[in-house]
């Protein structure tokens, strides 16, 4: 059996599109937290790793928002972000699907933390 030349590379596209997709985390990140962020850290959810602040020197004031790209390799979907705040305390965000969201907004009372994924 024959496959032809446009349906082989249909399929070859399809397959690299999906690939591309399974590993893409990076997003947008919104603060709605109603504090200063200064410092990001996002590991894959069964990682007890942060690995490197990847807002680097960069600060995000409440309301903002960065687009943030790292160095996530793998399949990895579901992350977990760790924030530090400017007046020191910090909050953890769990089980974000980085692969299903393209825009996560964190928000945060002290107390609670929770996001929402677009």
């Amino acid at each position: 059996m024959r496959l032809s030349l446009p349906l082989l590379a249909s399929v070859f596209c399809s397959v690299v599109a999906s690939v591309a997709c399974a590993n893409d985390a990076d997003f947008k990140l919104v603060n709605h937290t109603g504090y200063q962020i200064d410092e990001v850290y996002a590991g894959p959810h069964s990682s007890k790793s942060w690995g490197k602040d990847i807002m680097g020197e960069n600060a995000l004031d409440d309301g903002e928002a960065v687009n943030i790209s790292f160095p996530h390799g793998g399949n990895a979907c579901m992350y977990d972000i760790y924030v530090k705040y400017h007046d020191g305390s910090d909050a953890q965000f769990d089980n974000i699907n980085l692969c299903k969201f393209e825009k996560v907004s964190l928000f945060w009372d002290g107390k609670v933390t929770r996001y929402a994924g677009e």
